[in-house]
């Protein structure tokens, strides 16, 4: 183990990269068959998309090989220019960005190649945030450390809302995963489910009245049991004031700030309105075509929804749903195996760590891929509205693949070095 050349082969986690290889190896038979153009047929063809996907994947291995020639210690000293550099591309988006589908989130580099600042914002703020929760003296039970992370957490997110893309605004909120891990209560997990809960409720029932009621008569008989508890009394009256004006806040935002096609989607999901043949045409194709596949699926390349068409998108943010009708139910459970084996293995790999920044670094990138496969395959089978967040590793987009690389293998990178390991 002297060897750094024999060192660096021996602690690389080698089941991740497989894991890594297989997923995008499935993307791009997927998005070949989602995209097949009969004058192009080969998979390797670079004026279409399976071809440019080729490309990515290719320079990702690449990208993926210079990062584990690095110096773990290069990664940690860089991550605020990382996070500086994310923050000024998403600043420029907005001034000179290309609209696509209602979101200024593309920089277009020419040739038909394009930039995503926002899909790269989530690696940099992970690192960041490691960065940041592994400093001297740092608490996230501390108000003043919860609100500094807190802080390299929203501050992208206000960015990216502005272009609006509230999909990938809505990724980072998955963080509090990080720092509940670090220390932060359970309470502020409990916090942000009843805030989800209350979002569902304002917007389901549209009676504003009934749920302010209910809350008050929850907090009258929590009161009754604890009344002689002053401190908690006075905690669940602040409580109670957050959440109905929280309450007051969705209705206004669902009213006034969130555009038509966003409420129709949200409407979608919890049954609120029907639009087959409108807004939800993406979706409810999606799930005539997952239904289609049943148990071993139609066969690759044999997908009628897939080969007419039938859904909008279907090689970036519903190529699951190819998977479902080419594959079938078999096939969808091997691939959400892989993610789950990888998923967990993320975290396995986080608590062996002895720096507590590749710690914080590893739930990060673990917290952001289980969301993405989380939501993506759940706005596929409709049972959350469609955000346009895309599935790590199979979706088509070099600014996805090649963001999702570095998330991946600068973890794999920092675990390799965990004993301490310096490679020539």
């Amino acid at each position: 183990m002297n060897n750094p050349q024999r060192s660096f082969f021996f602690n690389v986690d080698w089941i991740t990269v497989f894991l890594y290889l297989a997923l995008c190896t499935i993307g791009l038979l997927n998005i070949h068959s989602a995209a097949y153009n009969p004058k192009y047929p080969s998979l390797f063809s670079m004026t279409t998309d399976y071809g440019k996907q080729f490309i990515y994947i290719n320079i990702g291995i690449i990208l993926g090989i210079f990062i584990l020639l690095l110096e773990s210690r290069l990664i940690t000293a860089l991550a605020p220019a990382f996070y500086g550099v994310t923050t000024l591309l998403l600043i420029l988006v907005l001034v000179v960005g290309r609209n696509v589908g209602g979101n200024q989130a593309w920089i277009s580099l020419g040739g038909g190649f394009r930039l995503q600042p926002s899909e790269f914002a989530k690696f940099s703020t992970c690192l960041m945030l490691a960065r940041y929760l592994s400093g001297t003296n740092i608490k996230v039970s501390d108000f003043k450390s919860f609100l500094m992370a807190a802080g390299i957490i929203l501050f992208p997110m206000a960015l990216i809302m502005l272009q609006p893309d509230a999909g990938s605004t809505l990724v980072f909120s998955c963080l509090i995963f990080v720092l509940y891990r670090e220390g932060l209560s359970p309470y502020f997990l409990i916090l942000e489910g009843l805030f989800i809960t209350l979002f569902v409720l304002t917007i389901k029932f549209n009676n504003l009245t009934y749920i302010v009621v209910a809350l008050v008569i929850i907090a009258a008989i929590i009161i009754f049991f604890v009344k002689r508890n002053r401190k908690l009394v006075s905690t669940i009256l602040v409580g109670l004031c957050i959440t109905v004006a929280f309450v007051f806040s969705v209705k206004f935002l669902y009213n006034d700030v969130l555009k038509p096609h966003q409420k129709v989607r949200i409407d979608i999901v919890l049954g609120i309105t029907s639009d087959l043949k409108g807004k939800g045409y993406n979706v409810n194709q999606s799930k005539i075509a997952i239904g289609s596949g049943k148990l071993w699926g139609k066969g690759y390349m044999q997908g009628t929804q897939t080969k007419y068409s039938f859904v909008p998108e279907q090689s970036t943010d519903f190529i699951f749903c190819t998977i479902g009708e080419e594959w079938g139910f078999a096939g969808s459970v091997v691939v959400l195996g892989l993610y789950l084996f990888l998923v967990l293995r993320i975290i396995r790999i986080a608590e062996r760590q002895r720096s507590p920044f590749s710690r914080v670094y590893a739930y990060g990138a673990a917290s952001v891929i289980f969301f993405h496969v989380v939501i993506n395959i759940g706005m596929t089978i409709g049972i959350v509205p469609s955000i346009g967040i895309p599935l790590p590793f199979i979706s088509y987009g070099g600014s996805s693949l090649i963001s999702f690389t570095l998330l991946l293998f600068v973890l794999i990178k920092l675990d390799s070095n965990r004993m301490g390991i310096v490679y020539a």
